[in-house]
């Protein structure tokens, strides 16, 4: 089973893929609660060059509600991330797989839940 759904972008330039996937989160009802600059952070923590890769955290705050109702401690698996990545001939978009992410948890109704933002992400992914 793999642990995310991804799209290529090929030709395309970093600035508009974020652009195109911010709004895709947001039609799609997500926000985004973190940010994290990968190779801006590597290049200061460990003074190495790499690739542009941005990590998004994003949140249905609807989905996330019922989650942590059904099992408290899910936080620890939230958000959901979603990377943008410069890779040869373009940029790659992965979204956390949350079927995949839950699967640990024994919990059928949790599971369902997961299943329904597996939805929503391949549905903003295929919109990017």
């Amino acid at each position: 089973m793999g642990y995310t759904m991804n799209r290529l972008t090929a030709g395309a330039e970093f600035a508009g893929v974020d652009a195109r996937t911010r709004k895709a989160l947001a039609d799609g009802g997500f926000g985004i609660l973190t940010e994290i600059d990968v190779a801006a952070t590597m290049k200061k923590k460990l003074d190495v060059e790499m690739g542009q890769y941005l990590i998004l955290g994003a949140c249905n705050p609807n989905m996330a509600h019922q989650a942590i109702g059904l099992e408290p401690r899910v936080g620890a698996m939230l958000p959901c991330n979603v990377i943008l990545r410069a890779v040869d001939g373009g940029v790659e978009v992965s979204a956390i797989d949350p079927v995949a992410s839950m699967a640990a948890i024994d919990n059928p109704a949790l599971q369902a839940v997961a299943g329904q933002v597996r939805d929503l992400l391949a549905k903003v992914v295929a919109a990017i």
